[in-house]
């Protein structure tokens, strides 16, 4: 059996004889023929486009060229101008054309909507809710589906242009980006493109593969993070050079040096000696004395130098030819340290060398050590028991040498504690070869003068080189490397957290079975919450199975089974869970549930008791105890693991490591983004799921989600997707990128109560003319079912049995029932 996917694929000849729609459709580029490849079918959203390429066929008519219309006008009729404009025998005739003018036809229509797609500034979603209309598709989604090809794009040069000019930097970001991510450049930009445009990285990975192609949601989100570090950077050096204007010491070479910086150490180095309130450097203190001059006469001229004319008697810094030199020496010692091109150098030379990371243990941890030991006799030992400990664990890096391109993420976030503990102490080794090599590139090319130069000149000189590697390029090599390995390490520590919770996140749920949840104690007694095969609360109470009248709680237990039909016991992993499932392994062994067969596993509570305390959880069970809250949630995890585990904050779900050593920013953002993503992909039922799950669905937020459950609740059940374009702060693009990801269940709605006719919100344009005034249909739409995008209903209906008309259940169960994902998506759906 075909799906739609593999369906989008089949193009033979009779099908595109026999239709001047599908001949439309599917017409491979200009660019494509030039090539000799074959065209690929677009993604789900570049159907949008067909409009705006329906009129290029008309260009090459020397006749009717002047009177080419405006890129927006086919969107009014477009499915008219398809069968007038496209068929078999002005396909032929456009491959014989001039393909000059139709060249710079698309060449003016690129520049026109450059800015609007590379531009800096967006339009914000939340414009006046009045103003949106559904019924006619936007001209930039027309734009983004075009290029929607694997094949490499031709982008408008002037929205290159207008990106370089916002930033303002001396380098071009999408190269940057290319270069740091290691991902093709045409890639780069479709993906800056995308996210200017305020598109999600789940949109982005299930409708818009072409564009990225087929990237996975982590690699993107490695792009998308690059990408707001190099805007990041580009506003701060805006900002220091708007601070060092203010203050009157921006010189153009300085200026030129600060927008060549590609990363914020970078920065940091060229800006530091002139930041307000620092130290004056000895460079600046020797510029102050007018010595500037005589460092560049050594540089270019310095048969005319004569160091003994500078001497001012009486002038500190002045008064001696030594002064003189010493002070020149620290201005040239500046301007290398500060060179770009000598930077690069010294950089390649290191990358060439064995330079590694040495930590060993601190005076100071030994000296406290030592006086632990002494004043262990007089003291008491539990009291230091914890400084001992934490002493103790960092044995192993008391004495560590690693090369920097072989340590491990996990060995550098372990030594950056150790560090900030004061327990170890860290330095970089950089081989002396690196120095002799450095030097002498210096002196003989970089740096050499222009003319002869004296012998004593070229001492100074040599003294410069060396001042400038050990009191200025070490120390910056040495925090180069530094900064380089832990954002490595707090990168792949992160990546990490976010591999295992997409694993928590997407375990098989146990559906159709009522669960005992048990969150397990000795002296509080374990709690029990039994719960529906809805997640609804049946009943909670507290049992002691760990003292003396095991006997009579045994009973009690035998007694709400039954009752309530329960056959599954998840047991949380707390304290005294071992005890508390030997009992339970006791009473089954012996069929102590007799008719029922009850079956018991273990579940992992961490955060459990964090959420029973939370808001969410007060406003979800009110009446409830904390305590057996806690058990509501252990028995929620395994009936749906993905919209229990959201209401908890994914630092508290126990995985990952130094969690709290890295970036909480950083963190949350990625934890925030796997969320949304596994909520996403899997899909949720617009009329069940909670509040909070859908604050997780791509273009959903806490206030559109809260909107949609306050429709809900007022209108009844959605019938279709269509109907969320009447929810309050719904725009198109919010619209766009949540559609594709929420289901309307048919059993959901049978089983619901039926809503109350729409007709109140259609018959009302009195009063607006955004919400009302769309065309909404109230009939049932199979295809609202599965993963396929509204965008591309038409194309899916193509293929359908009957064309024009809506599928029915099965055929659309046809298009979606094995969805393009990774493996582990696939788990939720079998």
């Amino acid at each position: 059996m075909l799906n739609f996917y593999s369906c989008r694929t089949i193009r033979s000849s009779a099908q595109m004889a026999s239709s001047d729609e599908e001949m439309d459709e599917w017409k491979p580029s200009e660019s494509t023929k030039a090539t000799g490849k074959a065209a690929r079918a677009p993604t789900d959203g570049g159907m949008k486009a067909v409009p705006k390429r329906t009129a290029k066929p008309k260009q090459p008519k020397v006749p009717k060229q002047p009177k080419v219309p405006k890129p927006r006008a086919p969107r009014k009729r477009a499915a008219e101008q398809k069968d007038a404009a496209m068929s078999v025998s002005v396909g032929k005739k456009r491959k014989k054309s001039n393909g000059d003018d139709l060249g710079e036809n698309e060449r003016k229509t690129q520049t026109d909507e450059g800015t609007s797609q590379f531009g800096l500034q967006v339009k914000k979603e939340e414009a006046p809710e009045e103003d949106f209309t559904f019924d006619e598709p936007s001209l930039k989604k027309q734009k983004t589906s075009e290029t929607s090809q694997r094949q490499q794009p031709t982008f408008p040069e002037s929205g290159e242009h207008s990106l370089r000019n916002e930033l303002n930097m001396n380098w071009d970001l999408t190269e940057v980006l290319s270069t740091l991510t290691c991902v093709e450049r045409w890639v780069c930009g479709n993906i800056i493109k995308l996210l200017r445009e305020e598109n999600t990285v789940p949109f982005m990975v299930r409708y818009r593969k072409e564009m990225i192609n087929h990237m996975d949601a982590d690699a993107v989100r490695d792009v998308q993070m690059v990408y707001e570090e190099l805007c990041s950077l580009a506003k701060k050096t805006q900002s220091v050079i708007q601070t060092l204007k203010k203050d009157g010491v921006l010189t153009p070479e300085l200026e030129e040096n600060l927008r060549s910086c590609r990363s914020a150490d970078d920065l940091d180095h060229v800006y530091t000696p002139y930041k307000k309130g620092s130290k004056l450097t000895k460079a600046r203190r020797a510029k102050a004395l007018g010595l500037e001059d005589a460092a560049i006469a050594l540089l270019n001229a310095p048969h005319t130098l004569v160091l003994s004319a500078w001497v001012k008697p009486g002038t500190e810094g002045l008064s001696c030819v030594e002064e003189v030199a010493t002070g020149m020496e620290h201005i040239l010692a500046d301007m290398i340290a500060k060179d770009p091109e000598t930077l690069t150098y010294i950089k390649t030379l290191c990358e060439k060398s064995f330079v590694t990371i040495q930590s060993s243990v601190s005076k100071t941890a030994l000296k406290e050590k030592e006086q632990e030991k002494v004043a262990q006799e007089h003291k008491n030992p539990e009291a230091e028991h914890h400084n001992k400990k934490d002493f103790d664990k960092f044995q192993l890096y008391f004495d560590f040498t690693c090369n920097v391109q072989r340590i491990q993420p996990h060995q550098t976030l372990a030594i950056n504690r150790g560090e900030s503990l004061k327990i170890l102490t860290v330095k970089v080794n950089i081989p002396d070869r690196v120095k002799s090599d450095f030097t002498q590139w210096c002196i003989n090319n970089r740096w050499r003068p222009k003319t002869f130069a004296r012998e004593e000149l070229h001492a100074n000189l040599r003294n410069a080189v060396e001042d400038s590697y050990k009191r200025l390029i070490l120390p910056f090599l040495t925090r180069s490397y530094r900064t380089k390995l832990t954002s490595a390490a707090e990168k792949e520590s992160i990546a990490m957290f976010v591999r295992n919770l997409r694993q928590r996140l997407l375990v098989c749920p146990v559906r159709g079975s009522v669960i005992m949840g048990v969150d397990p104690g000795f002296r509080h007694g374990c709690k029990l919450a039994i719960l529906s095969p809805t997640s609804q609360i049946l009943h909670t109470d507290i049992v002691f199975l760990h003292n003396s009248g095991q006997q009579k709680e045994a009973v009690k237990l035998r007694h709400l089974m039954v009752t309530y039909s329960c056959t599954k016991v998840v047991i949380g992993n707390g304290t005294a869970c071992r005890e508390t499932e030997s009992f339970f392994a006791d009473l089954i062994s012996r069929r102590y549930f007799h008719p029922l067969d009850v079956s018991y596993c273990i579940t992992n509570e961490a955060g459990a008791s964090i959420y029973s305390v939370s808001p969410e959880a007060v406003k979800e069970m009110p009446d409830l105890d904390p305590n057996l809250r806690s058990a509501v949630s252990i028995g929620r995890r395994v009936q749906d693991p993905l919209a229990e585990l959201v209401k908890i904050d994914p630092k508290h779900i126990g995985i990952g490591t130094y969690q709290h050593d890295v970036s909480a920013g950083a963190l949350k953002a990625a934890l925030d983004g796997v969320v949304e993503e596994c909520v996403s992909f899997v899909g949720v039922d617009i009329n069940i799921c909670s509040e909070t799950l859908m604050r997780h669905v791509a273009g959903l937020n806490a206030g559109r989600a809260r909107s949609i459950a306050e429709w809900r609740e007022k209108n009844g059940p959605f019938i279709n997707r269509e109907q969320l374009k009447l929810v309050k702060g719904m725009g198109p693009k919010s619209y766009q990128q949540c559609a594709g990801f929420i289901r309307i269940n048919p059993q959901t709605l049978n089983s619901a109560k039926p809503s109350p006719p729409c007709a109140p919100e259609n018959p009302a344009p009195k009063k607006s003319k955004g919400k009302a005034a769309c065309s909404v249909p109230t009939s049932l739409n199979p295809l609202d079912q599965t993963c396929i995008h509204p965008e591309s209903y038409h194309v899916a209906q193509r293929y359908g049995p009957h064309k024009h008309t809506h599928t029915t259940t099965a055929h659309a169960h046809l298009y979606s029932s094995k969805p393009h994902w990774p493996g582990m998506f696939r788990q939720r759906w079998s």
